[in-house]
């Protein structure tokens, strides 16, 4: 009975534990990743099928709208503005891909590429703006500025042949990554006045940049002199290394928002986490089922963006204040099992040692009353 009672206990106390992320909901036969979602709640995600196809998906209020493609199997959603607007790429029946705008009202407008067959999209601000990179008649990739009614806009490299953009802001200020002459690429960011902007790096030979924010600060990742990776953000003047408060490994920051918190990815060894920076603290969340496995922007109601991982990708999200998960059922169930067993084997020595003292006292008890 004592054994019974305390395998209670620890079903009972195995089954509490503090989730930091919640499911969006959105079905899927295969996978589902949120890549953006903005104030209103609104979300860019895709979605597999039982094939492997990859689905953009416009989701709302626990309704999925599929974008759809441009004649091929598959397409993705990278970023939704403040008015519910998506940038992403769609394949065509020839294999290429095209980048994209998607509005509710209007459906998919294709971008066209940079001379080549290809393009891809990446980001977008609230104007309509969109950024990505596509391929040149000369078969280079290169980052591209969109502005609503005009062609597509080579941005250049930084003396190699590839860049591609990751982030735009309200200004107009582009991110990304651009080659050098030596091939290594460096982080830039790109205006209309001072054109494509070396970031540098934290003292190793490359590093990228995947966001900016309305201020003017980048977030991203840069190699050490070490070859291993830090996050970083650059205030207009100078990188601040955010991975060395991490401790060793390698840390990749995804997004930034108009707080300046920034969020990214954790590794070291076969140890996967994600992270908040926030007012100069940094938080640790494991990921899995209970954390994101996939940290891929942060906006500006606090909301992290991502997908949790549970015998396959889950769409989610998690408020950037949120505490670390509390595992009071996985990582600690060894240590409970322990003690239960401890306290249940307790029980049946104690039984045994004054099983005939209790019996003896019984046995006199009812010879005396008879």
């Amino acid at each position: 009975m004592a054994l019974r009672h305390c395998l209670a206990l620890l079903a009972l106390t195995g089954s509490q534990a503090i989730a930091a992320t919640h499911s969006l909901g959105i079905v899927a036969q295969g996978d589902s990743i949120a890549y953006d979602m903005n104030a209103q709640g609104q979300v860019a995600a895709v979605t597999t099928d039982e094939q492997g196809n990859q689905h953009a998906v416009f989701f709302e209020h626990g309704v999925s709208t599929e974008i759809g493609t441009l004649g091929g199997n598959d397409s993705e959603a990278r970023h939704i503005n403040e008015s519910g607007e998506i940038i992403g790429s769609a394949n065509q029946k020839d294999g290429s891909w095209r980048a994209y705008l998607y509005r509710r009202e209007h459906g998919m407008q294709m971008l066209g590429t940079l001379g080549g067959t290809n393009s891809h999209g990446t980001a977008l601000n609230n104007a309509g703006a969109a950024v990505g990179f596509a391929d040149t008649a000369n078969r280079e990739w290169h980052a591209f500025l969109f502005q609503p009614g005009s062609a597509l806009i080579d941005l250049g490299t930084l003396g190699g042949k590839i860049s591609y953009a990751n982030g735009i802001n309200y200004r107009g200020q582009v991110v990304g990554a651009a080659t050098l002459p030596s091939g290594y690429r460096h982080a830039f960011v790109y205006d209309a006045e001072h054109g494509m902007v070396d970031l540098g790096t934290l003292g190793g030979r490359s590093s990228y940049a995947t966001s900016i924010n309305d201020h003017g600060v980048v977030a991203g990742a840069s190699e050490m002199p070490d070859r291993s990776w830090h996050a970083f953000t650059w205030d207009g003047h100078k990188m601040k290394d955010i991975g060395v408060l991490l401790g060793q490994g390698d840390s990749f920051a995804t997004g930034i928002n108009n707080a300046g918190h920034v969020v990214g990815t954790y590794v070291i060894g076969e140890d996967r986490r994600s992270f908040v920076w926030r007012d100069n603290n940094v938080t640790m969340h494991h990921s899995g089922a209970k954390g994101l496995y996939l940290t891929n922007g942060i906006n500006n109601v606090e909301q992290v963006i991502g997908a949790t991982y549970d015998r396959g990708m889950i769409a989610a999200t998690m408020l950037s204040s949120a505490a670390p998960y509390v595992d009071r059922g996985g990582s600690n169930l060894f240590s409970r099992i322990v003690f239960v067993v401890l306290v249940a084997g307790a029980a049946v020595i104690y039984r045994r040692r004054y099983k005939g003292i209790l019996l003896a006292g019984y046995t006199g008890l009812r010879i005396r009353g008879d």
